[in-house]
């Protein structure tokens, strides 16, 4: 493999894994500071003991996401210094807020939850965990905005003198139309992520039969937030596609497979071949104008095919393939979409049960739904796969080449020893991450603090 191979084989790894732990940190951190907001207002012990359950499980999700981010910080500058030069001027702007604004609320905020239970006003402590939930949106922002630069940018002049481009409008970095609907796309899979675990760890203890009061609450908290969030997701999704298809029309066409231009466009369920090598797939299950709604909001709307785009690129950009690899595009759509659909069903099936009063009893939808927690993590791998290398063979989507970002002084030897480091790095990491997530989710409830005593910091 090329040093440009195992550099972006390396920035794969390191970001879809720390990608694994950003949407649990959001998702759970809201719905930590839900449980706490309904304590605060109650005062029903239950709920205290639910909070500092579920923080535990948010705390060590943030740990693993700092450890994860960091290593993939120390892979980007390793890997793509050209990148780096050519794009700092734009790119370091949202980085460095999210580093300055962002992660400073959020690593100050938690320090103050975790250990001012008993020093803290009531208000200000609650104060606390919302702040720490409001900063790890805002760092998704911030990141968000980075990466939507890359798929479209927008607020930039390219300087004369070195022909970089340089930030000219930050405002514009936030009305970019890829990263308003991206980033709510982001916020409502992480709630969905969130949802989906507080729904798991609750399931697992309800089949158990630990607290059944309690895990009740939390399984229908994680119910009436699952179901709208889910349906809110897959139409935030749908016109992301939209968006993308007018700017990024390879995204949407390799997401299909999709050779030649067509008015109306069906979207297949499945597919037979369509690979770079072979451009007339044979389509299973196609559902008319189904591609034409998805990429075009319009019935009859006309999708541009992979080779009508290649002729574009050519004749705007020169000689090239512009196509990414269709294999991982076209299965990558369908992969978020359908499981999309099953957490959907799952949801409105505990929903029933909710409503029927057999929540608690129900233990064959307490299995599903423990193992319903890896559904999300499927989903936002698929879906930034998707993103991701719908862009490719652009770095940057129109000024940038990926094959023009790599480090010219970092060897193929240094790529790939650092990588076997950080594989086996994050093996290591990925065990320990899995004993205390798995250790704590099963733990029980501990009593609740005796009345008129002060409340403990949160220790593990």
């Amino acid at each position: 493999m090329s040093q440009l191979d195992l550099a972006r084989l390396q920035f794969a790894m390191t970001s879809i894994y720390h990608f694994l732990f950003v949407p649990v940190t959001i998702g759970l951190g809201f719905l930590t500071a839900l449980l706490q907001t309904g304590w605060h207002r109650t005062g029903r012990p239950e709920l205290l003991q639910l909070t500092r359950f579920f923080g535990t499980l948010l705390v060590i999700g943030i740990a693993v996401g700092v450890v994860t981010g960091l290593v993939q910080e120390f892979q980007f500058g390793m890997d793509w210094s050209a990148y780096s030069r050519t794009v700092g001027d734009v790119f370091g702007a949202p980085l460095a807020m999210e580093g300055l604004a962002a992660f400073f609320l959020e690593s100050t905020f938690l320090g103050l939850w975790l250990f001012g239970w008993d020093r803290l006003p009531p208000r200000v402590h609650l104060a606390t965990i919302w702040l720490v939930a409001v900063g790890g949106a805002l760092s998704a922002a911030f990141i968000m905005a980075a990466n939507s630069w890359m798929q479209h940018p927008v607020g930039y002049t390219v300087d004369p003198a070195t022909g970089r481009p340089q930030l000219n409008d930050v405002w514009k970095l936030f009305t970019n139309p890829v990263f308003l609907r991206g980033y709510l796309h982001v916020i409502l899979a992480s709630l969905v992520t969130g949802a989906l675990v507080m729904l798991a760890v609750s399931a697992w203890q309800l089949r158990k039969g630990s607290a059944p009061l309690a895990f009740h609450a939390t399984a229908r908290l994680a119910l009436v937030v699952l179901v709208p969030v889910i349906l809110a997701a897959m139409l935030v999704g749908s016109e992301l596609g939209v968006t993308e298809g007018k700017y990024q029309p390879m995204k949407i066409a390799g997401a299909e497979a999709q050779w030649d231009t067509c008015q109306p466009c069906s979207f297949s369920l499945f597919q037979i071949s369509g690979g770079k090598n072979d451009m007339t797939p044979t389509q299973i299950i196609a559902v008319p104008h189904l591609l034409s709604l998805l990429a075009t909001n319009h019935w009859n709307g006309q999708v541009l095919g992979l080779n009508a785009v290649q002729a574009q690129y050519e004749q705007q950009y020169g000689p090239g393939n512009y196509i990414p690899n269709i294999f991982i595009q076209y299965w990558s759509m369908r992969v978020m979409a359908y499981l999309a659909v099953v957490v959907l069903l799952i949801g409105l099936w505990g929903l029933w049960l909710l409503w029927r009063k057999r929540l608690s009893g129900a233990h064959r939808f307490h299995r599903v739904a423990v193992w319903a927690v890896v559904l999300p993590f499927l989903m936002n791998t698929a879906g930034w796969l998707l993103t991701e290398n719908g862009r490719q063979p652009w770095i940057v989507q129109g000024l940038q080449l990926t094959a023009d970002g790599v480090s010219p002084s970092v060897s193929t030897a240094t790529v790939a020893t650092s990588l076997v480091v950080f594989l086996l790095l994050y093996a290591a990491l990925a065990v320990v991450a899995l004993v205390l997530l798995t250790r704590y989710a099963r733990k029980e409830l501990p009593p609740p603090p005796a009345a008129d005593t002060p409340i403990p910091a949160l220790t593990y």
